[in-house]
C-alpha cells in the first residue's frame, strides 16, 4: 500500500524528500505524493488526509492527537526566517517606514502565508505588544508582488523570498528570525514532518526520511532535474541557496537545540493565547 506524503514544491523539500519518492530508500513502501504550500498541508492534516506531511511547527498543537512528530526531515535553522517588507517608496518615506520597522503595523495590511504558518505566529510574537494590523492571508507567491503594487502595505515572505525581494523594489522592516535568535539564542523551527498516528511507524518512518536526507547529501546531482522541475521557475543558483540555508544539521536530526526551540516557541504561543497548549510530553 503506497505511502501518501505531502509537501511542498520548494527546492529543500524536494531535496530532501527525492530518494524516498523515487523508492532508492530500503524498506520504505511506495510513495504517492501531494505538492501543496504549507498553508495548505496545515488545513489539510487538520482533517488527516496524509500518512507523511510537512507543516509549519506553529500548527502542531493542533495536529498532535492525529500525528507524531518526526526528528528529522523538517526545516530549521539560524539566519533563516521570515522577513517583513515593504515596498522601497514606503520604506524610505522617513514617517512610514520608522512607523513600520518600529512595528507600529496600525491601520497597515500585511499580507502573511497562512494564520497558522510560523512566520505569522513569529509575527505575532514579535508584535504583542504594538496595535495591531488587518491581516490577510495571501498564496505566498502572490506575497511580494502585492506589496509591490501597493495592494498590501507591507508583506511576510519565507524561503527564497530571502534571496529574491530586491526584484520587487522591497526594502526589509524586520528579520524575524533574528530578532527570534536575538531574544532566546535558539534557531528558528519553521517546517516539520509529521507522520499520521493511525497509519504510520513514526519510529519507521523517521529511518526513511533520514535515510532520504543522507542519500540527497550523498549525491546531489541525483535530485537535480526533480528539484529544478519543482522550483516554480528558481535560477539554479537561488535554488543552491536555498538547499544551502534550509537542509542542514537540524534536517537530519533535531537535537537538544531544535527540541528547545520548538519548545520554546510553542510554549511561548501557548502563554500568550495563540496556540493551544503542547499536550505532556
Amino acid at each position: 500500500m503506497a505511502l501518501h506524503l505531502a509537501f511542498s514544491p520548494c527546492p529543500n523539500d524536494t531535496f530532501v524528500f527525492h530518494a524516498l519518492v523515487h523508492g532508492q530508500v530500503p524498506g520504505a513502501p511506495p510513495v504517492t505524493v501531494t505538492y501543496a504550500d504549507v498553508d495548505v498541508t496545515n488545513t489539510a492534516a487538520a482533517r488527516g488526509e496524509f500518512d507523511l506531511v510537512k507543516v509549519s511547527y506553529a500548527a502542531l498543537p493542533w495536529l498532535l492527537d492525529k500525528y507524531e512528530l518526526l526528528p528529522c526531515g523538517g526545516a530549521l535553522g539560524r539566519g533563516c526566517g521570515p522577513l517583513l517588507l515593504a515596498a522601497g517608496d514606503q520604506a524610505g518615506d522617513a514617517r512610514a517606514g520608522r512607523a513600520l520597522a518600529a512595528g507600529d503595523l496600525t491601520g497597515a495590511t500585511v499580507a502573511v502565508p497562512g494564520e497558522r504558518t510560523t512566520a505569522y505566529l513569529l509575527l505575532r510574537l514579535w508584535s504583542a505588544d504594538r496595535p495591531p494590523a488587518r491581516i490577510e492571508v495571501v498564496p505566498f507567491h502572490e506575497i511580494m508582488p502585492g506589496v509591490a503594487a501597493g495592494r498590501y502595505d507591507a508583506g511576510l515572505v519565507i524561503h527564497e523570498a530571502r534571496f529574491t525581494y530586491p526584484r520587487y523594489g522591497l526594502t526589509e522592516l524586520v528579520d524575524l528570525g533574528a530578532w527570534w535568535e536575538a531574544d532566546t539564542g535558539l534557531p528558528i523551527p519553521l517546517g516539520a514532518i509529521l507522520a499520521r498516528r493511525a497509519t504510520v511507524d513514526a519510529r519507521q518512518a523517521a529511518d526513511w526520511v533520514r535515510d532520504s536526507v543522507r542519500r540527497a547529501w550523498a549525491d546531489p546531482a541525483a535530485s537535480r532535474d526533480y528539484v529544478l522541475r519543482h522550483a516554480q521557475e528558481m535560477e539554479p543558483e537561488v535554488v543552491d541557496r536555498h538547499i544551502g540555508l534550509y537542509v542542514n544539521e537540524f534536517t537530519e536530526d533535531l537535537g537538544t537545540d531544535g527540541r528547545a526551540a520548538v519548545t520554546a516557541l510553542l510554549e511561548r504561543a501557548a502563554a500568550q493565547g495563540l496556540t493551544p497548549p503542547l499536550p505532556p510530553g
